[in-house]
C-alpha cells in the first residue's frame, strides 16, 4: 500500500508552550490534526479556568487562516486546584485534568507530591465527568529511571483505579510492556492510554549507544526493545484503549544541547508520517485510521472530525532545524529521509 486516506486525526497529548513558541507549534499541530489536547504545564501552571481560557485564546490567535483546528484544554493538578474549579471547568468546556507527580518532568515542580492529597480532586473529576490524565512515573531517588513507570502502576495507579472505578483515566505516553498489560487487564471501559511515535520507533539504544543523543531524550525515557515491541503490538492491535498522543514537546536547541538537556522530542512537524511508518512496518496500515482518528474521540466522548488526510509513500527529508521564537528547534529525526508524508 503506497497511499492511505484516513479521517482527520486527533492528537490527545501535545505541548504547544506559550508566547513566541506558538507561532511554530500551533501551525505544525494544525497541519497534522483537527484537534489537540493541550498540556497545562506552563509556568505558572494552568490551574484555573480563567488561565485555561486565556491560554486557549492565545493558541487560537496562531491558527492559520482557513484551518480548522480546535485546542482541547486541560487543567494542571496543583495544590491550588479545588473541587469548585473542577465544576467550573466542566461548564467552561475544559475536558481534562492533568496530574504530574511532583518533579516527574518539565515544569512539574508545581505538582502534588502525595496521591492521597488528590483524592478530593479525583472525586470532583468523577462527579463532573472530566478525564484524569496521568503522567505515570514515581519520582523517588532510589527507583531506577527505567523502572519508574512500572513502579507507579503497581504502587500508585492500581490502588487509585480501585478506589475510583468510575473515573475515566488515561495513562499518558505509555512506555512499557508492564503498562500495556495493565491497560489490557482493565475491563471497566474507563482506562485507556496514549502512545507516542518515539516510543514506537526506538528503544533506549537510540539515546545511549554511540554517544548520548539529546534529541532522543524524553520523559518517560525510551525503554527496552521488549517494551517497544509490546507498544507496537498494542497500537496496531485494533484495541480501542490505545490511541494517538504525540507528547510533542519543543525545546530550543540550546536547551537540549547542553550539560543538562531538557526532556522532550519535537514530533509535531511530522506526526502522521512517523506513525504511518510504524503501522506500515507492522503490516497494519488498515488500523491507523482507528488509532489516529476514532478511538481517542470515542473515549473522550467527542464526535469524529470531518475531512480527511491522505498519506503517500514518498521520500522526504526532514529539516535540520526550524525557527522557534528567537532561536531554533531541532525536530525529531532532523535530516533523515522518511518514507511517508502528507499529500499536499
Amino acid at each position: 500500500m503506497n497511499r492511505i486516506t484516513i479521517p482527520t486525526p486527533d492528537d490527545f497529548h501535545i505541548h504547544l508552550r506559550d508566547g513566541d513558541a506558538l507561532s511554530r507549534t500551533v501551525p505544525d499541530a494544525a497541519k497534522q490534526c483537527a484537534r489537540a489536547l493541550v498540556m497545562p504545564n506552563l509556568t505558572p501552571a494552568v490551574d484555573t479556568v480563567e488561565a485555561a481560557l486565556a491560554y486557549r485564546e492565545r493558541i487560537m490567535a496562531h491558527v492559520p487562516d482557513g484551518t480548522d483546528f480546535t485546542p482541547l484544554m486541560s487543567l494542571y493538578l496543583s495544590d491550588s486546584l479545588t473541587p469548585e474549579t473542577i465544576r467550573a471547568a466542566k461548564d467552561a468546556g475544559i475536558v481534562a485534568v492533568k496530574w504530574y507527580p511532583k518533579g516527574a518532568t518539565t515544569n512539574s515542580a508545581q505538582g502534588v507530591a502525595s496521591v492521597e492529597a488528590i483524592y478530593p480532586i479525583v472525586e470532583a473529576i468523577e462527579q463532573a465527568g472530566l478525564l484524569l490524565l496521568i503522567h505515570g512515573e514515581v519520582t523517588h531517588d532510589h527507583i531506577d529511571i527505567f523502572d519508574r513507570e512500572a513502579t507507579f502502576i503497581d504502587s500508585v495507579l492500581t490502588p487509585l483505579r480501585a478506589r475510583f472505578p468510575n473515573v475515566k483515566m488515561v495513562l499518558e505516553h505509555l512506555t512499557t510492556r508492564h503498562g500495556v498489560e495493565f491497560v489490557q487487564a482493565q475491563t471497566d471501559g474507563n482506562t485507556a492510554a496514549t502512545i507516542t511515535a518515539q516510543h514506537l520507533l526506538f528503544n533506549r539504544n537510540a539515546l545511549l549507544v554511540g554517544g548520548v543523543k539529546p534529541h532522543y531524550y524524553c520523559l518517560p525515557i525510551l525503554k527496552t526493545e521488549d517494551d517497544r515491541q509490546a507498544l507496537r503490538e498494542a497500537a496496531t492491535s485494533g484495541d480501542a484503549r490505545f490511541f494517538l498522543g504525540t507528547d510533542s514537546a519543543p525545546h530550543a536547541r540550546h536547551a537540549k544541547e547542553n550539560a543538562c538537556g531538557c526532556a522532550g522530542c519535537y514530533t509535531a512537524h511530522a506526526t502522521l508520517a512517523l506513525y504511518a511508518q510504524v503501522f506500515d512496518e507492522m503490516n497494519a496500515l488498515d488500523k491507523l485510521a482507528n488509532f489516529a482518528s476514532r478511538y481517542g474521540a470515542d473515549f473522550y466522548g467527542l464526535p469524529y472530525n470531518s475531512g480527511e488526510v491522505t498519506l503517500v509513500r514518498q521520500a522526504n527529508t526532514f529539516p535540520d532545524s526550524l525557527p522557534y521564537g528567537d532561536s531554533e528547534i531541532v525536530p525529531f529525526l532532523a535530516g533523515l529521509t522518511w518514507e511517508w508524508r502528507i499529500e499536499e
